[in-house]
This record gives structure tokens, sequence and C-alpha cells, in this order.
């Protein structure tokens, strides 16, 4: 038992001494390496990994997935550590949601002998690259991995594919009151309306000000118009651009930079999208779902 261990251990150093970090990749290779392992499990034996930051899923795609599961079943296996009383989830929580939605008793599952700091560590980055994570759920898995493994935010946004301006913004989220946290996360207000008030210091005005967005329908250009007034007291000071161009296209700006999490500039008739290597440009053609045939 302690030699898989050991080999787990030295699984999770390696994806970690990558120069950019794909957790796709690394649970491909553990299915890959254990796939004559895979059994059948009680979805009812499943509990949720304890480290799990997650704390909501969009229905809308789990539907969708409970409706392939019932078609093609569970194509992919799950992870999962036995635990006292059945098991925990280590990898596969949404296919576990759908298998039940989809009316399945059963899931395969490959059961690994995890340690609790590799769980919660796996835990963290499957959630960091998946797309459908709220903002707020992603800062915190950001800020936790952070911590846990002690590198900068420059060393996180090189290893996970991610500009430092789209980490220190998404960070920054976290300075925000817990209610208008809550706001992003039942996307009340965008990412972007919530990461211009992150710059505000006075939690009323930010309250006053989220409550505005709801009621008169604010985009962020306008938010920021407001936020620029002298009366607003700030964080950090926003500039205003003196180019008229960049500040009118600034919120689509905005919204393709959360999008896709790298940075973005507008400017004399252009989309400038900047990339840290050559797999980062490939994962941006996948979200624009753009396709290159080789010949």
């Amino acid at each position: 038992m302690e030699p898989k261990k050991k080999a787990l251990g030295k699984g999770l150093e390696q994806l970690f001494a990558n120069n950019v970090i794909d957790f796709d990749n690394f649970e491909k290779e553990i299915v890959e390496d254990n796939k004559n392992d895979v059994v059948e499990i009680n979805l009812d034996e499943i509990r949720s990994n304890p480290h799990q930051p997650r704390k909501t899923f969009n229905e809308e795609t789990l539907h969708e997935l409970a409706t392939s599961i019932k078609e093609y079943g569970v194509i992919e296996p799950i992870i999962v550590k036995k635990s006292i009383k059945g098991y925990e989830l280590v990898a596969g929580e949404r296919r576990c949601k759908a298998a039940k939605i989809a009316g399945k008793d059963k899931i395969p599952a490959i059961i690994k002998d995890f340690t609790d700091e590799e769980m919660m560590e796996i835990a963290l980055i499957e959630n960091i690259q998946r797309e459908d994570l709220n903002p707020i759920d992603e800062a915190k898995s950001v800020l936790n991995i952070i911590k846990l493994r002690g590198i900068t935010q420059e060393e996180f946004a090189i290893k996970f594919g991610k500009s430092r301006s789209y980490v220190t913004n998404l960070l920054g989220l976290l300075n925000l009151p817990e209610k208008i946290q809550q706001m992003v996360i039942n996307k009340e207000i965008s990412a972007s309306h919530a990461r211009v008030l992150s710059k505000l210091d006075n939690p009323l005005q930010i309250d006053e000000l989220s409550k505005r967005i709801v009621k008169e329908r604010l985009n962020v250009r306008e938010l920021e118009k407001i936020v620029n007034n002298e009366d607003v007291t700030k964080r950090t000071p926003i500039l205003k651009s003196r180019n008229p161009i960049n500040k009118k296209y600034q919120m689509y700006e905005n919204v393709i930079s959360d999008k896709i999490g790298n940075k973005v500039k507008i400017n004399n008739n252009k989309l400038e999208i900047t990339f840290d290597s050559e797999k980062d440009l490939e994962r941006i053609m996948e979200i624009f779902n753009i396709t290159i045939s080789e010949e």
C-alpha cells in the first residue's frame, strides 16, 4: 500500500513540475494507469470531497450531461478514496450528480489511496480548470492553491495559463462583502461589475452601487463612470483611459478577458489577445470553438 502513496505523490509533484498545469491530462493518466481496476460502486455510498471548494453547479449543464449519460452511460470513471463509511469523491462530482439525475444507481470508479493534502490539491486544481465554476469559487480555489503551494500570483498565472492581471482581479473579488460575493454567485451582477466594486474601500458605497446595478441595469462602463467620481472612496486608483476608443471598448475587453482568462486589448479596429504558450493558444481556440484541420 505504501508504494502506491509514493507513486501518487510523485504524480502530483510531476503535475506541478510542468510549465503549464493540465488537470485533464493528469486525470487521464490516472485512468489509463488503472483502467483494469475500474469497478462499479453505488452512488449512495459516495459523498463529496470534504475539501471541495465548489458550492454551486450549473443545473442546465448537469441536465445536459445527464441526458448524455442516459444514452451512452458514464464514459470516464470517477476517482474516489475509500473512507470509513463508503467513498469520498476526489474527481468527478459533476458526473456523480448527473448520473443521479439520469436515474443511475451505480457509477464506474477508480479507487485510489489519497492523502488529505492530495485530495485538497486535486479538488482545487480540477475546479480552477473547469469553465462552469463561478468567479467567487474560482477565486477561493486560486487563493487556496497559492497558500498551499507557497507560490506567488505570478507563478500561479504561469502554471495555470492565466494572465497576471486576471489572477489579481479575480482575487480582488474576495475583498468584497459576502453579500456582494453572493450576488455574483447568483448572477445578479457580473464578475466585471464586481471587479469594479472591488476597487472601492467603503462597504456602504459598495452596497449602494450593487443595488443601483440591479435596479438601473447599469452596464460596466456606466458603473466605471460613477466610480471615477471623486466622491467615491477607492481602494486603489482607477485610471481613466486617455484613449477614447479604448474607453469605448473597455466593456468588451472585460467580457472577453473574463471568458478566456487572458489579457485582451481593443485598439485601432484590432482585437489583441495575449497568450503565454502554444498550449495556451490551443486552449483559447477551444473556448472559441475553432478547429484547424491539418492537411
